[in-house]
């Protein structure tokens, strides 16, 4: 079987999942830290996940860590979406049900520094997906969006779907705009296809085992990373940017959920798709409804760890939204569905995922 080329695994795959009714779901990302999370709620779902990741963002111990949750084969295609040749085998060799696309670069700070990697990465891939959905009559999509495509929200901090699309604050932020301008456009163009525009906020957390969470590679990006990094030492201290905003105490302002939550929010929204009859384009806030400043995350971290963390402020950076959380009524009423994880709850299993990483190094 391991001597087999690589095609012909893909052959025997596809044979084998057909013989025995699979319903494959197209994951680009998926190895990714919201994608693997989602991999795994698909799997205990019943769906076969095909993932399509070419690992350049992600790391190979998500997989590994993906078998190892569900004790399931994975099917992994290590391929670029911005490589249409490549990603059209794929579509060859399964029939999909549906498609979730998080393949997409997402740092805001490194965006606004190279704003062409962004566009081409993050639009080219999502028309490869849309081009090949349609080619290949895949008309279930989940697009992974998010709440910078509301911009700095003007004269509210609670966004609704129907809340004004403001400027971009950054190229990271603009593609995503420009993502769900181009899911419009094809849907008008009388497509028979329906997807929906998950526009979540900010995932943070680890699976409860503790086996896979956020991986960043590198510098992290994202606060709660670099919360439990610098907790045991991988980071100095903690850079908190800016302390004069109109907030509750100064600092940035979020809607913290669970990557768990996220992760259901996905396959909640696979099973929706599926049920309606024509085509649509659907936007959906995935948040928790409430706001969290960056000091009271890390003032939850230190609550819950009992340390206190190396931190300081710093100045304001370039591209930060000031204030913004979810109003997350459309959620409810769609799908039927709120998330059931706290900010807490995330931090709990942020910190046991951060120390599990640092023992196993040990």
């Amino acid at each position: 079987m391991n001597s087999l080329p690589n095609s012909d695994l893909m052959y025997f795959s596809f044979n084998f999942d057909a013989m025995n009714n699979a319903k494959h779901i197209l994951v680009t990302g998926g190895a990714g830290y919201i994608g693997s999370h989602t991999v795994v709620q698909l799997i205990e779902s019943g769906y076969t996940p095909v993932i399509v990741d070419d690992l350049r963002n992600a790391h190979a111990k998500s997989l590994d860590g993906i078998k190892k949750i569900t004790g399931k084969e994975i099917i992994h295609q290590p391929i670029d979406v911005c490589d249409l040749t490549a990603l059209e085998k794929v579509f060859s060799n399964y029939s999909f049900e549906g498609i979730i696309h998080f393949a997409a670069y997402k740092a805001v700070g490194e965006s606004v520094e190279q704003p062409l990697k962004y566009y081409r990465n993050n639009i080219l891939g999502l028309v490869n997906v849309l081009e090949l959905a349609q080619k290949f009559n895949v008309k279930n999509i989940v697009f992974s969006s998010s709440c910078t495509v509301y911009g700095e929200p003007e004269n509210e901090k609670v966004v609704t779907e129907n809340s004004p699309i403001q400027i971009a604050n950054s190229p990271y932020g603009n593609t995503k705009q420009i993502g769900e301008e181009i899911i419009q456009d094809f849907i008008k163009s009388g497509v028979d296809c329906k997807i929906l525009n998950l526009r979540y906020f900010n995932p943070v957390g680890a699976h409860p085992s503790s086996i896979i969470g956020e991986f960043p590679l590198g510098k992290p990006n994202n606060l709660m990373p670099v919360i439990t990094q610098t907790a045991v030492g991988k980071l100095p201290k903690i850079t908190v940017f800016g302390n004069d905003y109109d907030t509750i105490d100064g600092t940035c302002v979020r809607d913290y959920i669970h990557v768990m939550d996220v992760a259901e929010a996905h396959v909640k929204g696979i099973n929706w798709l599926k049920n309606q009859d024509k085509s649509l384009v659907e936007q959906l806030n995935i948040g928790t409804g409430k706001g969290t400043s960056v000091l009271e995350l890390i003032n939850t971290f230190e609550e819950i760890s009992g340390q206190k963390l190396n931190w300081e402020f710093g100045p304001r950076r370039s591209g930060d939204v000031v204030e913004i959380f979810a109003d997350v009524t459309k959620m409810l009423n769609l799908m039927n569905w709120k998330p059931n994880r706290t900010a807490k709850d995330a931090v709990i299993d942020a910190w046991n995922w951060e120390q599990k990483l640092t023992n196993d190094k040990k």
